[in-house]
């Protein structure tokens, strides 16, 4: 973990969570008894492949999804005793998403996207700072159609960060992209961790991002098998798959 980081308090503390899907008569278990903290500031890379749980825990950090059983908390906050309206003013005022697919709306150009984000937002970066930020700057006005796939998903960062979340979770943010441009994505994370201080978690299959990352921590078969903590981290451009 980088020097700062060093007791950086928990922004979230997991303990015992388990999921449990039925479909028909067959119980699915997406998580199994996972125990996981994420520190203030942090960079957190979440490896393994397809079915380890890796969107389930995601998923319930935000507050998208509940435990069937164990806790979680989101700084002295217990989020598991929350009803459906408190778990979305939690995300609302607290984590910004970034997902594989951009989710824009193509009828709005790329500053009104972000502002659908910064109109319910308490203390939200304006809509063009937020754009700049990710380099986006001189595409204020264009429609999604009009930007390239690796300009949308910057978009859609720059939507998420626009609220100042406290935490940026991430689900496959590069899965849909090309070498060249997944770096340019996530050196803005990169940017967003180091310069916001968010603290982030970005899930994937690909090995070779936990490099970036403070700790890789690797799922398996919705376990926790291994959490490596890294000695420096990689800038993006020092990546290859």
């Amino acid at each position: 973990m980088s020097p700062t980081l060093v007791g950086a308090p928990a922004v979230f503390h997991a303990e015992g969570l388990s999921k449990t899907y039925r479909m028909g008569e067959v119980e699915v278990y997406a998580l199994r008894g996972v125990d996981l903290d994420l520190f203030q500031g942090e960079f957190v890379v979440l490896l393994g492949p397809s079915g380890s749980g890796k969107s389930t825990l995601l998923n319930i950090l935000g507050g998208l999804d509940v435990p069937t059983t164990g806790r979680v908390s989101f700084l002295d906050h217990d989020l598991t005793v929350d009803d459906e309206a408190a778990l979305t003013r939690f995300r609302r005022d607290h984590v910004g998403f970034v997902f594989q697919f951009y989710n824009l709306i193509p009828s709005l150009t790329a500053r009104e996207n972000v502002a659908l984000v910064t109109e319910i937002a308490e203390h939200p970066l304006d809509p063009a700072e937020a754009l700049k930020m990710v380099g986006l700057g001189d595409r204020l006005d264009h429609f999604p159609a009009q930007l390239s796939g690796g300009e949308q998903q910057r978009v859609a960062i720059a939507r998420a960060i626009a609220k100042r979340p406290d935490v940026l979770l991430c689900d496959e943010p590069t899965g849909a992209l090309d070498y060249e441009t997944g770096v340019l994505v996530l050196d803005v994370l990169r940017h967003c961790n180091e310069e916001l201080g968010t603290t982030i978690a970005v899930i994937t299959h690909n090995a070779a991002i936990g490099a970036m990352a403070d700790r890789v921590i690797r799922l398996r078969s919705g376990q926790v098998v291994e959490t490596v903590r890294n000695a420096r981290r990689a800038a993006p451009s020092e990546l290859s798959w």
